[in-house]
């Protein structure tokens, strides 16, 4: 800071401070509302801090700070306008696929979405139950919000409905796999035959 601009700051203070030395004489004299006076004082406060911000970001800039920033005078990724107070800690374990110590409700969230692959990896129905009755009871257990946190969204899963849906992805996948072993054998079958031919 120059001594132009030092000096100018100290006649703002100077003059910032008569003039509230003149509002609290008027509000004791009762011609003013302190209501009032004290959101025009929030409301100047709040100038202020808004006017330094800019002086700040504009100082930076000078310097040099942001060159290179890729969010440089653009929104910021995944601000959609609505207000989520986890966004941070959403954004930081999807980023990081951080597992294990997130709040239950984000932790359940997740592994709902990965719940039918992982029972798909099951061969039996009794596991399939196991992993369902368990995956139900955390939830429940997260409802009640003993541990505070995001509320719980995560629904519950119908076990008989899901052992139903799992029968027939495993019958589908089994049947998938069966084309491709016939497949795979008809077109061994036929480089046999073809070989065959031209040898003979």
């Amino acid at each position: 800071m120059n001594d132009v601009d030092a000096r100018m700051d100290r006649l703002r203070r100077a003059a910032r401070y008569r003039y509230q030395q003149l509002v609290d004489s008027e509000i004791e004299r009762g011609s003013l509302d302190p209501d009032e006076v004290r959101e025009e004082r929030r409301l100047l406060k709040a100038a202020d801090v808004a006017a330094h911000a800019r002086a700040q970001i504009e100082e930076a800039e000078r310097r040099g700070v942001f060159e290179g920033n890729p969010y440089h005078g653009k929104p910021l990724p995944g601000n959609d306008g609505q207000h989520d107070p986890d966004w941070w800690i959403r954004s930081k374990i999807e980023r990081e696929d951080i597992r294990g110590i997130a709040p239950p409700a984000l932790a359940l969230r997740t592994e709902d979405a990965e719940l039918d692959d992982a029972l798909d990896a099951l061969s039996t129905e009794a596991d399939v139950r196991d992993v369902l009755v368990d995956f139900n009871a955390r939830v429940k257990e997260a409802r009640r919000q003993l541990l505070g946190g995001p509320p719980v969204v995560t629904p519950l899963r119908d076990v008989d409905g899901e052992l139903v849906a799992w029968h027939a992805r495993r019958e589908a996948r089994l049947a998938s796999a069966a084309a491709a072993a016939a497949a795979l054998t008809a077109a061994s079958d036929d480089r046999r035959r073809r070989w065959w031919r031209r040898r003979h």
